[in-house]
């Protein structure tokens, strides 16, 4: 892990924004702050894309983004944005939101981000401009050591989003597993780092109870395949969860 991703260490935690997908990525970049006594992540904070009232680009509905909050008992923050959205209009709602965290004391927001350098130098930039630092837990950690760690871990997900380009469209809806993992095409990385998928975390060693979904259909939009889950009651979800 390279020492200049993270603050000097201090007497008193060091506040967190995190900057949530609700992917298994960020799931395990939480996990590792949540474990680490120098930092204390005081919210989750996350785009949803207004017309369809979900995760930008990962396409869960809002209500499961909201019950998965919950059970990492975490205050959630919603950024919402336009369909096709602009570099200019996120920008700048997202700068709004994080100066109000700024005036609050919080001078930090952590990502799950692994190798994309220019993904990095980017959000470094946009938090630069109101005087906020980037923290990255897992980056250039090895793709597949994480892919394991994630599961070994006992976090679950469920793959949302895929690329047709570059996984065939009965990938999306299969759980996170190492069965997925050996299913996967040589060329696509086991975390998707390049967009080849995007997963929803329904439970793990951080959730105080899973979230409760039901498998609905898979359908195509703007050149990706994603997989629609349906909120459900508590028992019909363990009840899924234990037949996948």
């Amino acid at each position: 892990m390279n020492p200049a991703t993270f603050p000097e260490r201090t007497s008193m935690p060091t506040p967190i924004l995190f900057c949530w997908s609700g992917g298994k990525d960020s799931a395990l970049a939480l996990d590792h702050l949540r474990r680490d006594p120098r930092y204390e992540v005081v919210a989750l904070l996350t785009t949803v894309t207004e017309t369809y009232d979900r995760i930008s680009m990962h396409g869960v509905r809002r209500t499961l983004l909201e019950q998965q909050a919950a059970a990492l008992s975490l205050p959630l923050e919603i950024v919402t944005i336009p369909p096709q959205c602009s570099n200019a209009t996120y920008e700048a709602r997202m700068g709004q939101t994080l100066q109000r965290y700024k005036d609050r004391g919080v001078r930090h927001a952590a990502f799950g981000d692994i190798f994309l350098e220019d993904l990095r130098v980017y959000r470094e930039q946009n938090l630069a401009r109101i005087g906020m630092q980037a923290l990255f837990p897992l980056w250039k950690r090895p793709t597949a050591e994480l892919a394991r760690e994630f599961i070994a871990l006992g976090y679950r997900a469920v793959t949302v989003c895929i690329d047709p380009r570059v996984l065939d469209a009965s990938f999306a809806g299969r759980e996170f597993d190492p069965q997925f993992l050996a299913d996967l095409p040589p060329a696509v990385d086991p975390c998707g780092e390049n967009g080849e998928f995007h997963s929803f975390v329904f439970a793990g060693p951080d959730f105080t109870s899973p979230v409760a979904f039901q498998i609905g259909e898979v359908v195509q939009r703007e050149g990706f395949c994603f997989c629609d889950l349906l909120p459900a009651s508590h028992s019909a979800s363990h009840l899924h969860a234990n037949s996948m």
